[in-house]
């Protein structure tokens, strides 16, 4: 853990130079006292400032955010990261070079695993469960798209040979894309089979 040792007149002056040299807010200290300050001879002589050991807590997207760029370094990759609030929680938007593909993988299966990770190194740190969505050059909105796309053409066809179709597995958050799309089909429903990871949704027609 980072730490520091900062003095002060009384011990809040002393907190207070910490937080401004770190730039962070109290809540994410931890406060140990080293020297209670003294008054000296006739209230000047041998006077002694307030010492503390300040101890950085650990911010949980922060230590995310990290674990993120290390696993592109170690792949080679220069990736840039910006974050910010999305419906599904915290959203992590990569951006790089045409290499970021490695990063996606067939179908966004390694955007999945990273982003697995990636909650678990979060969860660590935090105080309350903290949810971590991983996007690459908006692939996910893309693949949303398609497997819209996909469930309208798949629903067609179960119309018409009024035979279920079953997709192949599929992610929770892809399954749900698809569950959303069709729950309001007048003519089709959808449910899920299987186990994880291959748990898989099926078209079938309403009685």
């Amino acid at each position: 853990m980072k730490k520091i040792v900062v003095s002060g007149k009384t011990i809040e002056d002393a907190v207070r130079n910490g937080l401004e040299q770190w730039q962070v807010s109290e809540d994410r200290v931890e406060v140990n006292v080293l020297e209670q300050p003294a008054k000296g001879l006739f209230g000047l002589i041998g006077a002694r400032d307030a010492k503390v050991e300040l101890t950085l807590r650990p911010d949980a997207a922060e230590e995310a955010e990290a674990f993120v760029a290390n696993v592109a370094r170690a792949m080679g990759l220069d990736v840039r990261i910006e974050r910010r609030e999305s419906p599904d929680g915290l959203l992590f938007a990569l951006t790089g070079g045409e290499d970021l593909g490695m990063l996606i993988g067939r179908r966004g299966q390694t955007l999945d695993a990273l982003q697995y990770l990636v909650n678990i190194v979060a969860n660590r740190y935090a105080d309350h469960h903290l949810r971590i969505v991983l996007d690459a050059e908006d692939f996910r909105e893309r693949r949303r798209k398609t497997l819209e796309q996909l469930s309208e053409r798949l629903a067609g066809r179960v119309v018409r040979t009024r035979k279920d179709v079953e997709l192949e597995p599929m992610s929770a958050h892809e399954r749900k894309v698809i569950h959303s799309q069709l729950q309001h089909h007048p003519k089709v429903k959808t449910y899920s089979k299987g186990d994880e990871p291959n748990r898989r949704v099926v078209i079938t027609m309403k009685v």
